[in-house]
């Protein structure tokens, strides 16, 4: 097969629907942007992930003096009309937590000892009431209630960091309600919301991308059938003269495939300007959003050649396809 001819067949063919190869072009590329950055938003989240809950601790908050006054309280609503005042063990029937007092040296050291004999725990670390307020003060010392908030309010507490943050229920279950403990609470379900609205904005992007696949591969099985119909007559005689079938459909399969690969360039650019100017700079969403572990140009040069090679492989397989049945003659 002669180059010459199979690349001027492709020059015709592009010129001459021009519009319509103008629009494949558009819609490729925004397709293949789209499902590049579903990729890199699910590499985004995983990353986050990955940070973020291995910064994840279970924290065990134990019973202090005033969660003990509150539960004997709560316990014995009719003390303010002069009911007599319900006793500890009272209160500790109702269920509520630090019913019995504050925790004990005893409780407190049981319940390090068990805490490090888990085999899902990494390390244990003790926080006084002291240590907490300190920390409080640091992250909330502007606001109006830092300024009524005591030392002897902070509870004392074990930060517990697990080998895998997933199983926090193990020490939710083991310690909650136990003697001592005020609460057991675990951060990364807080951060679970925000993993999923990414995953649901991932999934809108696929469907958008998908929408627009669709309708790529139209405008391609259309531009296709047209240019085809343009040059019948030559087609005609080409199979009447013994011209295979293959030899015929190659220059508009390439010419689908040249259309597509420009489309996956010009995506490939976007993908790498919005990594540029939003990420690392212009926006430079990296240097203000700290606390996001932001993926870098590994991943966007790792999803290119994906994005390339869908960008010339499927036009191709659309024209074939649309090809096989309307260049019958």
């Amino acid at each position: 097969m002669r180059a010459q001819f199979v690349m001027s067949e492709i020059g015709v063919g592009l010129r001459r629907n021009l519009t319509m190869t103008f629009a494949v072009i558009i819609s490729v590329a925004l397709s293949l942007a789209l499902f590049g950055g579903s990729l890199l938003m699910r590499d985004q989240v995983s990353a986050m992930k990955g940070y973020w809950y291995d910064k994840v601790n279970v924290t065990v908050y134990l019973c202090t003096k005033n969660d003990a006054l509150d539960a004997a309280g709560a316990a014995a609503p009719g003390a303010a009309a002069g009911a007599p005042t319900a006793s500890a063990g009272t209160a500790a029937s109702s269920g509520r937590p630090c019913a019995k007092g504050a925790v004990t040296p005893e409780q407190k050291q049981g319940i390090e000892s068990e805490l490090k004999k888990l085999d899902l725990v990494q390390t244990v670390m003790y926080e006084s009431s002291d240590e907490a307020y300190k920390h409080y003060k640091e992250r909330f010392g502007h606001t109006a209630l830092a300024s009524v908030v005591t030392p002897d309010q902070m509870p004392d507490s074990f930060r517990v960091k697990l080998k895998n943050p997933e199983k926090y229920e193990v020490i939710t279950s083991a310690f909650a309600g136990r003697d001592g403990v005020q609460s057991v609470a675990d951060q990364s379900t807080e951060l679970d919301n925000l993993f999923a609205l990414l995953g649901t904005l991932n999934w809108a992007a696929l469907g958008i991308m998908l929408v627009m696949l669709i309708v790529a591969l139209l405008l391609i099985v259309n531009t296709v059938r047209v240019s085809a119909f343009s040059r019948r007559r030559e087609t005609g005689i080409m199979r009447l003269v013994g011209a295979s079938g293959f030899y015929i459909q190659v220059p508009f399969i390439m010419e689908a495939a040249v259309a597509g690969l420009i489309g996956a360039v010009f995506a490939c650019a976007m993908l790498g300007t919005g990594q540029y100017f939003v990420i690392d700079h212009g926006i430079a969403l990296r240097d203000k959003l700290q606390l996001i572990n932001f993926i870098g140009w590994d991943a966007v040069l790792t999803k290119l050649p994906l994005v390339l090679v869908i960008g010339l492989l499927m036009p191709s397989l659309a024209a074939f396809v649309a090809l096989r049945k309307y260049l019958k003659v």
